[in-house]
């Protein structure tokens, strides 16, 4: 499947939308671990939760679960939200 990839995640893709594979959320983000190492740490806590500042959308809806269940004809965006002062 496609997953388009936030700009501040661009530094270990080097592009976006990559390729990923997985039957559920989780799965498509520790396959793009293996081949970006340190990705998923920024996108999932240490207690295996969705950090609060990223958000994941399936086919342009909005997904809450790691254990959401993929297809390989999915498109999954990953956003990260901008802060600022």
């Amino acid at each position: 499947m496609n997953v388009l990839i936030p700009t501040p995640l661009l530094d270990y893709t080097r592009q976006s939308p990559v390729a990923a594979h997985g039957a559920t959320l989780a799965e498509v983000l520790a396959d793009l671990d293996a081949r970006y190492p340190g990705i998923r740490f920024r996108i999932i806590d240490e207690q295996n939760r969705m950090r609060p500042h990223v958000r994941f959308f399936v086919n342009g809806r909005a997904v809450h679960e790691l254990t959401h269940t993929l297809t390989e004809t999915d498109e999954l965006a990953i956003v990260q939200a901008l802060s600022g002062g």
